[in-house]
């Protein structure tokens, strides 16, 4: 990725966050009317793209072919708060072999067999990559903070 990038972290922490983290990718992307939609997907770092996949007939897929401007977001629920946002260009292509698909799910699941993992691959030839291509990223971590605000005199 070639993105300008703001906040704390340097580029080789944004890496390591985004290579090592498992929370849910917050994808959003912009409806017909304007009005901006957000959908939570498994990601994967390739250590340049986030890459993503969906299904052919999915509501992201049919967003991302009207436009292909991405907004996301990747961080915990709880606090303390810390993460990655961004802003980057998404691409559409099959997901050749289900490669990305099976990845994601060692990821996510830790394994392909199981009763989701049979059903996501009895779909895989029907499922399209998304590449995201960043083009700005913004870390923020206000651990440290959190941390002192937690703590008694």
């Amino acid at each position: 990725m070639s993105a300008t990038i703001k906040g704390p972290w340097n580029r080789s922490q944004i890496d390591s966050f985004l290579q090592d983290s498992t929370f849910p990718l917050r994808l959003a992307c912009v409806g017909d009317d304007g009005f901006p939609r957000v959908v939570s997907v498994w990601y994967g770092y390739d250590g340049h793209r986030l890459r993503c996949v969906s299904h052919r007939s999915s509501k992201l897929i049919g967003l991302l072919k009207g436009s292909d401007r991405v907004g996301f977001e990747l961080a915990p629920n709880e606090p303390p708060y810390y993460g990655v946002r961004g802003q980057g260009i998404a691409r559409l292509e099959t997901d050749a072999d289900a490669a990305v698909l099976t990845e994601l799910m060692q990821r996510y699941l830790g394994r392909t067999e199981s009763k989701l993992g049979n059903w996501l691959l009895s779909r895989a030839d029907d499922e399209v990559l998304i590449t995201i291509e960043a083009t700005r990223l913004f870390s923020w971590d206000y651990r440290d903070r959190m941390s002192q605000a937690q703590k008694t005199d």
